[in-house]
């Protein structure tokens, strides 16, 4: 009999879908439109590196990340890649991003994080400085600077950039170039939640291209 056996489990999954029609001009003044966001974010992200410090000590004494910590740091990164996504991360839609730390299931750019039961406590001692290293290396060329969270100055920007001069002329995205854009930050998605203790498995150096999370293969035995 054949059976389906079990799949690597992918615990940092993100997902969007590219809107139609998106406006030619909009993505012009976005910086402007985001300015709240930016500011709430800056305060968010000072208080995702506090929590991150408590969940470290949490991780170390116990082997767990608390709940309600792990929730908040992953609010964060959900308010964050819905505002990446808005404005100079992607320029993938133009419906305005919830100021919401909530999963928002509605909203075309999604992030899921799978909270471990136990997490190793050797690894909280190295993995964020040391391990993912050769990671900073690469999505410090991916992102260029970081603001608020977020980025500006990197490949991902002038990839937006570019997307948005195209869609000015032609009103449409390039599909292999969102592809491309999306790959990238979900890249940078897996290593953040790395960074930040939220799992043990490590970032592969793959770029997983398009919207949806690449199907696991398929094993039959």
């Amino acid at each position: 009999m054949t059976t389906l056996a079990g799949t690597p489990h992918r615990p940092v999954r993100v997902s969007a879908v590219l809107d139609a029609p998106l406006s030619r001009w909009l993505w012009l003044v976005k910086w402007i439109l985001v300015i709240p966001h930016y500011v709430v974010l800056c305060f968010l992200w000072i208080a995702f590196t506090a929590v991150s410090v408590i969940a470290f000590f949490g991780i170390l004494f116990t082997g767990r990340y608390p709940r309600p910590l792990f929730d908040f740091n992953l609010g964060v990164l959900r308010w964050t890649w819905r505002v990446a996504y808005y404005s100079y991360g992607a320029l993938g839609t133009d419906r305005y991003p919830p100021f919401s730390l909530g999963e928002e299931p509605d909203y075309p750019a999604r992030l899921d994080i799978a909270r471990p039961e136990r997490l190793s406590r050797g690894l909280v001692l190295v993995k964020w400085w040391l391990l993912a290293v050769p990671h900073y290396i690469v999505i410090g060329f991916f992102l260029g600077g970081w603001q608020a969270g977020w980025w500006g100055g990197g490949l991902l920007t002038v990839l937006a950039l570019i997307a948005g001069v195209i869609l000015t002329f032609t009103e449409k995205y390039p599909g292999g170039l969102f592809d491309l854009v999306l790959g990238l930050n979900r890249w940078v998605l897996r290593v953040a939640a790395y960074a930040a203790l939220m799992t043990d498995t490590y970032p592969p150096f793959r770029l997983d291209m398009g919207g949806a999370e690449p199907r696991e293969p398929e094993v039959l035995s």
